[in-house]
């Protein structure tokens, strides 16, 4: 037999007492009528004594978890009313799903906390480099390399560079803490995102002839162009400065960089293509956390923070949008994002 509820046991107690005091008042040989009427009464009465009792029992075992899940001293009467429409199983499963909701909660604290762990070690290291270096030239500098022309000016000149990193780093931090706060404030307006692309690739075109690479824009030759999205003009340029200069920094001489429009119904599809080193697939997963290098020398001699990409991340998930990123080593990567259409003609038409 199985009892589901604190009211079946009751009564099944109620009901083995009265059936107990029947048995021994026939063999006295008593009335029918006074058997039937004392069992009837034992019957309730233990019925109801056992319920109180069992309730007072199931509360006072409750109490200690319910101040827990509540985080203050719970009174009896509160667990009381709690059980009046619940069975214990219900409560039960009640307490199950808090318990499985909190371990989800403190997995993803810990998770948070490795997080912050690991970026505050990442600031830290990205910081030190730069610090030491400007740090080792000023020692050296006043060690007696002042006095000696060659080696004051060459000393100085990498101290700037060290600064200028520091600055580098240092801006897109800040950009980073901007976004995460201010993102719900963007200023949405209709552009070409054709004409915006173009602009910055003009504008890139001294730092790609360095490595006498090329970059086309598929579409520019034709302004304006039907790719119209609705954005912040302001950080999409930004998104496409970092995409595109990164082509250029991680692209082998000679190589190319191609950026292409795709119409997907209510979305325009922006990739940037390159032909440079790539990312192996153990790197592509993580690719758009901050500090994070695929090749960590490499990228420092480059001048890169190791944040341009966590930025480009946050600007586009900021729009509602995603980025994605298909890559062979050697063969080159290509950084894929969507912007919504303008809702209306009129929108567009602005």
């Amino acid at each position: 037999m199985v009892i589901k509820t604190k009211e079946g046991a009751s009564l099944l107690i109620g009901f083995i007492a009265a059936l107990c005091v029947a048995a021994v008042m026939i063999f006295a040989h008593l009335a029918w009528w006074i058997i039937l009427s004392v069992s009837v009464g034992i019957f309730t009465v233990v019925s109801l004594v056992s319920l109180w009792i069992m309730y007072k029992y199931v509360a006072y075992k409750l109490k200690p978890i319910y101040s827990i899940v509540f985080s203050r001293d719970v009174h009896t009467t509160e667990i009381l009313d709690e059980l009046k429409d619940k069975h214990v199983e219900d409560v039960s499963k009640e307490l199950t799903a808090w318990a499985d909701d909190n371990d989800k909660e403190i997995a993803r604290l810990k998770e948070t906390e490795k997080f912050r762990k690991q970026y505050l070690g990442n600031v830290a290291h990205e910081l030190k480099t730069p610090i030491f270096n400007i740090q080792g030239y000023i020692s050296t500098l006043l060690d007696g390399g002042l006095e000696d022309e060659l080696i004051n000016r060459k000393y100085l000149e990498r101290a700037e560079k060290s600064i200028d990193r520091l600055i580098n780093i240092i801006n897109d931090l800040d950009t980073i803490s901007r976004l995460e706060s201010d993102m719900n404030r963007m200023n949405i307006q209709t552009f070409d995102i054709v004409a915006l692309t173009k602009e910055i690739a003009d504008q890139s075109e001294m730092e790609a002839a360095k490595k006498e690479i090329t970059i086309t824009v598929k579409g520019a030759d034709d302004l304006p162009s039907p790719f119209r999205v609705a954005a912040d003009k302001h950080y999409i340029g930004q998104v496409l400065v970092n995409l595109i200069i990164n082509s250029i920094r991680y692209g082998k001489k000679g190589g190319s960089t191609v950026i292409r429009f795709r119409d997907m119904m209510d979305k325009i599809l922006i990739e940037v293509e390159d032909n440079g080193l790539g990312i192996g697939k153990e790197d592509i997963p993580r690719v758009f956390e901050r500090f994070y290098r695929t090749d960590k020398g490499r990228s420092r001699e480059q001048g890169g923070t190791g944040l341009g990409l966590a930025i480009v991340k946050h600007i586009i998930e900021g729009h509602g949008e995603r980025i994605s990123v298909r890559s062979e080593l050697g063969t080159g990567s290509t950084f894929a994002f969507t912007l919504k259409k303008p809702q209306n003609r009129d929108t567009a038409n602005k």
